[in-house]
């Protein structure tokens, strides 16, 4: 589809604001100063050896402000460097010392004592520049007549022409005296690149300069660098980050010219360009086209992903910073808005790839984070220990607030609001190990229950006058009624018992995605990952065996989820007949099992009672045992529908259900199945991106 607001041309040349520059000719460096001052620039760089602060003997010259103004200093018309001039203010700082004999005895007689409070004031400055790869040292002296000699005033400045650098570098700074009186001045300046100077054409490592434009076709995104054929040049792609340094996207040498193409989704607000031809010293330009698109900030909201950490931590993981806030709800299963906990949490403002902390105790299913935008809009939702702690239960949450005089409520979470529980309750005990509540429920029971029974007693009424009225329509209602009911209680009293090899947290992950996915269908699942606690228990064998009984009396499915390391430990039992002890962790229930598993297929009665599954992603078909192709072996998310039908059973779906499913669980497996395919030096930012670059024909 066309993309029209991709379709930006821009030259990494001249800037809407530039800076028209003073020229300076020759290789000469000069000083001077204010008017009554005097100065002299002393030949050649000195040593830079600031030395320790010492105490002033009266009053003196100290740097008190730095000031910078570039120039250009010029060899030919067309052949200039960029400059620094440096000016240093100076002021008097410190006073005459009264003689003790003065202030007891009066003031001396003789006039030579006065000299020096007349005297004239002289100071050696140092300026020190650094710019990769330069660094220089001059020394100035500068020199007040007496008559402007005013303690803590200021007497003008000395100027210094100039040090060079290079076009788009960082110079550093320091000024001090020798002696040093005082702690160093120092001042860091960015220079601007050739895109911010009106007299690129006087500087040749602006000549070189590539023009950039960029166009969409359907999904794809087209960087088109026009580059003069054969010249070598550099391109990066990098994200910007206003919180620490800038993140490598991608980097290639590549030769002109050439078209970089890039998904649409790709783009971010702090995607930025870097170009500059691979020759010694040459100057980078960058470019950060993106900054303002609406497009490209969805995009950001679209790749960024919330990763819960252990205990009580999380992260909101994002290529650029993101004006969010993050606050908790409360997420009730069958739907529904998440609800706003009552008091509110306090929102917290978000720094993206930074861990922070939940004020909670321990997690749970229903709890939820909410990332609003600074517009109060709502873009992401999260239900962080779903997939560690099973799916949505049927829990109600119980709010207890406090008063002044340590008055307390309790209520209870509800759409409509929190209804108060104890309104009429007396306290018979408390301390702080706990508290005794004496509070009549009668009326609360009343109040929940009596629209339910008088909706009840309508209900019947009403289907006592269709009765009446149709017998016959009413009774082929109640048949087709019937068998729904009983086809719909198959298919929830279903059970499924996953078992899996724990290769990775990423599949563990991945398992319990789809284990909660599976829970809303409905069906009873059953998984290690949710019973660590019984494991330890009884063991994985024990536990194995009594889940597995269970489930085959049921009628249920035990369903092999085959993964690299799956695959791995069902080829070392067909060799060996047995698995190394402590190769596995104590949990991994499918090490365990494969003792049961193995004589099922191997004596024929593994079919109807099994099904094979693995991630078409993660496996291929052909890495699967040829034992285990007794039977249905699919493939997720291809065969999803097969999958769903087989677990579910004969003649339990309808028409419509299968479809709405199978898309219900495929878009709950698809981040934690991206999250797997993930490279490993991603995991940290949790998005992966990639362009593919190409010959413009």
């Amino acid at each position: 589809m066309p993309v029209p607001w991709f379709l930006l041309s821009f030259a990494l040349g001249p800037s809407p604001v530039v800076l028209s520059l003073e020229r300076l000719v020759g290789p000469q460096d000069a000083a001077h100063c204010s008017p009554g001052l005097s100065c002299h620039l002393w030949g050649g760089d000195m040593l830079c050896l600031p030395g320790n602060i010492v105490s002033a003997p009266g009053p003196v010259l100290v740097p008190t402000r730095l000031q910078t103004e570039l120039v250009l200093r010029c060899y030919q018309e067309t052949d200039c460097d960029l400059c620094v001039r440096v000016a240093v203010h100076l002021a008097v700082r410190g006073h005459w010392e009264e003689p003790e004999d003065e202030e007891q005895f009066g003031r001396a007689a003789d006039p030579d004592l006065e000299e020096p409070k007349n005297a004239s004031l002289q100071a050696q400055v140092v300026l020190s520049f650094q710019a990769y790869p330069t660094a220089r040292c001059v020394l100035l002296e500068v020199q007040v007549p007496a008559a402007l000699v005013q303690p803590g005033q200021s007497v003008g400045s000395v100027v210094f022409d100039c040090f060079e650098a290079a076009v788009g570098a960082e110079v550093r700074i320091w000024s001090y005296t020798q002696p040093r009186y005082e702690k160093e001045l120092n001042f860091t300046q960015q220079l601007p690149d050739c895109r911010g100077l009106e007299v690129q054409d006087s500087i040749q490592s602006c000549w070189a300069l590539p023009s950039l434009s960029v166009s969409a076709d359907g999904e794809d995104v087209h960087l088109v660098l026009d580059v003069s054929e054969g010249q070598r040049f550099g391109l990066s792609l990098y994200w910007n980050q206003v919180q620490g340094p800038t993140k490598p996207w991608w980097h290639r040498n590549l030769t002109g010219p050439q078209t970089i193409t890039l998904n649409h989704t790709d783009l971010v607000p702090c995607l930025c360009i870097q170009v500059w031809p691979l020759e010694p010293d040459s100057v980078r330009t960058s470019i950060c086209p993106f900054t303002n698109d609406s497009h490209a900030h969805r995009n950001l909201w679209r790749v960024a992903r919330l990763q819960l950490l252990p205990p009580r931590g999380w992260r909101l993981n994002a290529p650029c910073s993101l004006p969010a806030e993050a606050t908790l709800c409360w997420q009730a299963p069958g739907g529904g808005p998440c609800q706003s906990l009552v008091p509110p949490l306090p929102r917290e403002n978000v720094t993206v790839n930074k861990a922070l902390e939940f004020p909670l105790l321990k997690g749970h299913p229903n709890l939820c984070v909410q990332q609003v935008s600074s517009g109060e809009k709502l873009q992401m939702q999260e239900c962080l220990w779903s997939d560690s702690l099973g799916p949505l239960k049927d829990d109600k949450l119980l709010v207890e607030t406090r008063g002044p005089q340590d008055n307390r409520s309790l209520c209870a979470l509800e759409p409509s609001g929190c209804a108060p529980l104890l309104s009429t309750a007396s306290t018979l005990w408390d301390d702080d190990l706990g508290a005794l509540w004496a509070c009549p429920m009668d009326k609360y029971i009343h109040q929940r229950w009596a629209l339910v029974w008088l909706a009840c007693l309508l209900f019947a009424a009403v289907l006592f006058i269709l009765l009446l009225l149709k017998k016959d329509h009413v009774k082929g209602w109640l048949r087709f009624l019937k068998e729904d009911v009983r086809s719909g209680g198959a298919a929830r009293g279903r059970a499924a018992l996953l078992l899996y090899s724990a290769d990775d947290a990423g599949f563990e992950r991945l398992v319990g995605t789809l284990a909660s996915a599976l829970c809303q269908l409905p069906l009873r699942v059953v998984v290690d990952l949710w019973s660590r606690r019984e494991l330890s228990a009884q063991g994985s064998l024990a536990w194995f065996h009594a889940q597995r009984l269970q489930t085959l009396q049921e009628g249920g499915m035990v369903v092999l989820l085959f993964s690299p390391g799956a695959v791995a430990l069902c080829h070392e039992w067909l060799q060996d007949g047995t698995s190394a002890p402590g190769a596995h962790r104590p949990h991994d229930a499918f090490s365990a099992s494969l003792s049961c598993v193995l004589p099922d297929f191997l004596q024929g009665r593994a079919p109807g009672r099994y099904i094979g599954a693995y991630f078409d992603s993660l496996l291929c078909p052909d890495a699967v045992p040829t034992l285990f192709r007794a039977v249905p072996v699919l493939a997720l998310p291809s065969q999803l529908p097969d999958f769903l039908r087989t677990l579910q059973g004969p003649g339990a779906t309808r028409p419509g259900w299968l479809r709405d499913r199978v898309e219900q669980v495929s878009r709950a497996l698809q981040p934690a199945l991206d999250s797997c395919l993930r490279p490993p030096g991603t995991q940290e930012t949790g998005f992966e991106m990639g362009p593919e670059a190409g010959d413009r024909t």
